[in-house]
């Protein structure tokens, strides 16, 4: 029997792996545009700055959503000029919440590379367990990874969720409040698409910004009907939050298709019916 390898590695595993991995710090929240100043000012020894904006989406038409993956060319230049070698084990991690770090996560794999975890609670936990700090620019020298290219692997576009609740499970991952239509603070429409069933990134977190342990991780995907039995697609606002709930899957072994266009894509897409209230 062979031991699946956890997606995660924890603060002091990284402290004490150090000099083995390579890591990357992804850095960035909504509407700011700061991430590179605070990993000058500090980050983890040895960390490369990667930009979500710029080199984890590319700039699309509204319908594509507000975070279209990047061509999977452009990704595998990234990749090397991230200085990724061929072998060594990639850790990422952000400081809120681990979701730019989840996007980096499940864009390198579904691009073929393996060895890539997510540092768990991100550079809060790092600076808890007592992790050094280094500032300033880091010299990379340019990687040797080679990456597939995926193309659509792993996704689903506007016309396929459509229909995919006639025969799996479609997760909408943002909280309780938008999936109802009862606000909408950023795109033109509020609701959910027809058929998803909501279940809020929050429940796959503790209130530190670490991910639950994998039982409760489990029984909440139960409780929506994720048992590992039925195809489960995912999406939220841009397509950044569904892939950390593809990430929460691959704790338990649960396999989740993303939509990247999520329900930017949808609401700006005229003619698509909005449904709101609950499931």
């Amino acid at each position: 029997m062979t031991t699946r390898q956890s997606p995660l590695i924890s603060a002091a595993e990284l402290r004490e792996r150090l000099d083995e991995v390579h890591v990357l710090d992804a850095r960035w929240q909504l509407g700011r545009d700061d991430g590179y100043e605070q990993h000058l000012a500090g980050h983890i020894p040895g960390a490369v700055f990667i930009d979500v904006e710029r080199e984890l989406s590319r700039h699309g038409e509204p319908a594509e959503g507000r975070h279209p993956l990047p061509d999977d060319t452009a990704l595998a230049a990234s990749a090397r000029r991230w200085g990724i070698r061929s072998g060594v084990p990639v850790v990422i991690y952000d400081d809120v919440r681990m979701l730019a770090a989840s996007r980096a996560w499940w864009a390198l794999r579904r691009a073929g590379l393996h060895d890539v975890r997510v540092l768990d609670g991100g550079w809060p936990a790092w600076l808890a367990v007592g992790g050094e700090a280094e500032t300033g620019a880091v010299p990379t020298p340019e990687g040797d990874v080679a990456l597939t290219s995926p193309g659509r692997a792993g996704t689903i576009d506007t016309d396929g969720v459509a229909g995919w609740p006639q025969t799996g499970v479609l997760l909408d991952a943002r909280a309780a409040e938008r999936y109802r239509g009862e606000t909408e603070p950023i795109d033109p429409i509020a609701g959910h698409i027809p058929g998803a069933r909501n279940l809020p990134i929050g429940r796959m977190l503790t209130d530190d910004g670490c991910f639950r342990p994998a039982s409760d991780i489990a029984a909440a995907f139960d409780e929506v009907g994720v048992d590992g039995t039925i195809p489960v697609a995912a999406y939220c606002g841009s397509g950044i939050t569904a892939a950390q709930l593809a990430l929460a899957g691959a704790i338990v072994g649960r396999e989740l298709t993303v939509y990247p266009g999520s329900w930017s894509a949808w609401s700006n897409t005229p003619g698509l019916p909005v449904a709101v209230g609950e499931a």
